[in-house]
């Protein structure tokens, strides 16, 4: 009986969430249902809920939850959506789970970042910005063969840049426009050649979300 209602319950949310999303519920320390999305953690009922993931935050907080999750050592990047549920009486989450990128496509982007050239401050237009770092605690974005040093985090940017600008890597945010091929390298991990020459690894993790956006 159980079982049916959940599968009812994941066809009426699949109905409005996006195409993309995959659907899972919590109940306890494991996951009981499991409906796949375009982007598939590949979740099986049964399955242990992760510690601090978006499900074990919105079981144990008892509250809406909705963040970015970095990949584990053996999971993809994720954007959740946590909402608490009774079912059966019992305290259950149910998880929206998005591709990392989501937040971008749903917020005002950024026009422009201003980023520190040695001893001057420049704005620079968000489309001339072929990609951004992460590197030695600090943010670097590169423009016109230039490096600029930015005061905004990674992290912090993902929410913010248009839905051209694409995370491959925890340390690295490339601008689509500005990929010349993705190739694979000995370890048959995708590998990003720019228009510039530069030359950028793609994390495993974000391999599934970049090949859903690319088309490939």
């Amino acid at each position: 009986m159980e079982n049916s209602v959940l599968e009812q319950f994941g066809f009426i949310m699949g109905d409005w969430i996006p195409k993309e999303a995959s659907i899972a519920i919590a109940k306890g320390k494991q996951y009981i249902y499991y409906k796949a999305g375009i982007h598939d953690l590949r979740i099986q009922a049964g399955q242990a809920v992760e510690s601090g993931s978006v499900a074990a935050s919105t079981y144990i907080e008892g509250k809406r939850i909705e963040r970015l999750m970095e990949p584990s050592a053996d999971g993809s990047a994720y954007y959740g959506i946590g909402y608490p549920v009774s079912i059966a009486g019992e305290s259950s989450a149910l998880v929206i789970i998005l591709p990392p990128d989501y937040p971008v496509r749903q917020k005002q982007p950024l026009q422009f970042l201003t980023g520190k050239l040695e001893d001057r401050w420049r704005p620079v237009a968000i489309d001339k910005v072929s990609h951004i770092e992460s590197s030695q605690k600090k943010t670097w974005f590169y423009a016109e063969d230039e490096t600029y040093c930015s005061i905004h985090t990674l992290k912090n940017l993902r929410h913010q840049l248009p839905d051209t600008f694409l995370p491959v890597h925890r340390s690295y945010i490339v601008n689509i426009h500005f990929i010349e091929e993705i190739s694979r390298d000995l370890s048959s991990n995708y590998l990003l050649t720019l228009k510039d020459g530069s030359m950028l690894p793609v994390s495993q993790n974000y391999a599934t979300s970049i090949r859903e956006r690319l088309g490939f």
